[in-house]
This record gives C-alpha cells, structure tokens and sequence, in this order.
C-alpha cells in the first residue's frame, strides 16, 4: 500500500475558519492523505485542533511546522496578507505547498513566491478549486467538444451577499483595506475570472470600471463603523484569444438570490454554469455547482453530470468536495510527477490579470489592449 502524504496545515483554527470548513474534512476523508501536524496562534487552539483531526504535533510556530521532518505538504489557509511569510519558509525547506487563493497581497509577491517554488523543484498549489468542481469538468468537456457549437458570447454575473444590509463581520474587516488584496476583486474576481478563462480561453483585450457603493460598513459585532477602499464593484468588457466577446459584473451587497452564473451562447445552444445551494452567494469556488443547457430558441433544463467527471471522494457536494477534488489531483500529480492542479504559475498569471483590470479602471479610456 503507497504510504500517505502527510500534510501540516498552517490556520487550522478550530473554532473557525477556511482550513476548519473545507482543508481538515477533506484532507480527513482522503485516503492518499494524513494529517500529521498543525499550527495555531495559540497553544490552546492548536492542541484541540490537533486532537480534532488525530494530527500527532501542535505549532504555534508555523517555521517549526515547515521544518519537521513528518510533513511531506504544508497547507497555508490563513488571511492573504500572511501567506508569502508562510509559503516562502516552506518552499525554503523543500516541501510541497498548497496555498489558498489569494495567493499573495500583490503580483509582486505572488512573482517572488512562484519563482521560489520553481527553484525548490516541489509541487505547489493554488486554491483556485472551481475548476475541480465535477460539473465544471463536465461544462469544459461540452465546450471543448462543440456541444453548443461555436461560442459566439459569454456573460458573466457573480453576486455575494457579502456587507447586505450594510454589516460585515469583525474577520472580514481586512478585506475592506484594498491594499490587503482580498477584496471583491480578488477573491470573488479571481474565482471567477479564473473559471472562465479555464472553460474558455484567456482574456485578450478587456475595458473595465471598479468602484465602491458600499463606502462604510457596520462591524456587526461591535458597531464600529469601517471605512471601505477596496471595490465592491468590478465590471469587465473584453474579447477572448478566439474573438469571443465577454461580459463580466462581480459585486457584493446582493441581498437576494446571490449566486454566480457563467452563461456561453453557441451556434447551436447554449450552456449555463450556476452556483446553487446554501453557499452560492459565498462564490462558485464554495458552492454546488449545476449545468443548465438550452437548445437554439428552447428554455433552460438541468443537465447531469455524468460520473466520469466526480473523483471517488465521499464528503458533502458543499465547500468541501471542491477542495477534496483539487487534492485528489494533487496527490496523483505529487506520486506520478504530473503537474496537473493550479499552481503558482497559474496564480501568478492571475495576478496579473487582476493587475490589468486596475490598470483599465485607472486609464482615461478605460482599455488596455495586447495583454
């Protein structure tokens, strides 16, 4: 029998939490994994955590976590602006990295991180884990394979019902400061921007205007009220490599039916990519993810998918089994030497796509061409 890749989780809160929610589930129900350490900022928290998940070590020094000779993959779930600190001394040591998407505050260091990780010859990942949502696999096969014929347009719309009614929670402050790099942009951005080039094709040409509706918010648990610098509102026009024109608007403050919805029209059909369940206004990178089809002139109608696209990973179809799909992946990648998951290269590409979408909403006509 292959022996497990052992994993030290650097975040694993267990009160709460990112890695709490989806990281520790998954990895727990993965035979190819075993939870051998973690690390907390607290001892306290980092003992229950390891008692949680039967991990034989507790950190509070994530360095410490990187360093110990049980941890083959070091998992970085904590808030964006910490990662390069954590994911740098990891690679430093020679392990592989699974870091979560942001992957750093700026392209600047998402570049420093991806060049450290090419120089430490080890596999690295992003949590860019809609791609690995089984009916995302199973869209990309359909548009791949002319299912709806020619792609002649995609509109994209994701809402989160993030800061409705005017309130945020007191650890979702940090993503009001832009200069933190986890805002709407970033995150909500970055999913779903990233889906859509994976099951169509780059960004070729975009205009785009950002802005901040939404500029106070109220800490509903203390009733500090918070100024807000990073936009709320992310709107892209662009053309794909193939020509195809593209419409995007991302926002938070959906007070209902928030969810997220990739719509590409064909010659012959068209096919729809929806969030659904009761995480689809966290973003499609959370939630359950449905197919819709359409034939030319006909109403929408779900579409299955079949069960080549599902890895044999049994957690809820929520949070969870998108990150467990994406671990499956890495784990064949780490035992074959394939390179099949996002990586840092991956991340570091969508950096700088993000980085283009600033520079549009800055520039007096708003487009950038020749990306």
């Amino acid at each position: 029998m292959t022996e497990p890749i052992r994993v030290g989780v650097i975040g694993a809160s267990p009160e709460r939490g990112w890695a709490t929610m989806s990281h520790l589930p998954a990895l727990t129900a993965l035979p190819d994994y075993e939870i051998t350490a973690v690390a907390t900022t607290r001892t306290g928290s980092a003992r229950r955590a390891a008692e949680r998940c039967g991990a034989a070590h507790a950190f509070t020094d994530p360095a410490r976590l990187s360093g110990h000779p049980d941890v083959d993959l070091v998992v970085v779930a904590v808030k964006t602006p910490d990662h390069a600190d954590l994911v740098l001394p990891a690679l430093d040591a020679g392990k592989h990295v699974y870091c979560e998407w942001p992957l750093a505050r700026t392209t600047k260091e998402a570049e420093v991180m991806a060049e450290a990780a090419a120089r430490a010859g080890v596999h690295h990942a992003v949590g860019l884990q809609a791609r690995h949502a089984p009916a995302v696999r199973h869209a990309r096969a359909l548009l791949t394979g002319g299912a709806i014929g020619r792609v002649t347009g995609v509109n994209v719309y994701a809402a989160r019902a993030k800061g409705v009614g005017g309130t945020i929670t007191s650890d979702a402050v940090y993503t009001l400061d832009r200069r933190n790099g986890a805002g709407t942009l970033e995150v909500a951005g970055g999913h779903t921007l990233d889906l859509l080039e994976f099951l169509a094709g780059p960004v070729t040409r975009l205009s785009a205007d950002l802005c901040v509706r939404q500029p106070r918010l109220t800490v509903s648990d203390t009733a500090e009220s918070v100024g807000v610098t990073s936009p709320d509102h992310v709107m892209v026009q662009g053309l794909l490599s193939t020509g195809v024109p593209v419409s995007v608007h991302i926002h938070d403050g959906k007070s209902g039916d928030a969810r997220t919805r990739l719509e590409f029209s064909g010659t012959r059909g068209s096919l729809a990519v929806v969030s659904e369940g009761p995480a689809a206004g966290h973003g499609i990178q959370v939630s359950d993810v449905h197919l819709y089809e359409a034939a030319a002139g006909g109403a929408w109608t779900p579409l299955d998918t079949p069960p080549e696209h599902r890895a044999p990973v049994d957690v809820p179809a929520t949070a969870v089994r998108n990150v467990a799909e994406l671990y499956t992946a890495l784990a064949a990648d780490i035992r074959t030497g394939t390179r099949t998951v996002p990586d840092f290269e991956t991340g570091l590409r969508l950096h700088g796509l993000l980085d283009t979408v600033r520079t549009a909403d800055e520039t007096v006509s708003g487009q950038v061409r020749g990306l």
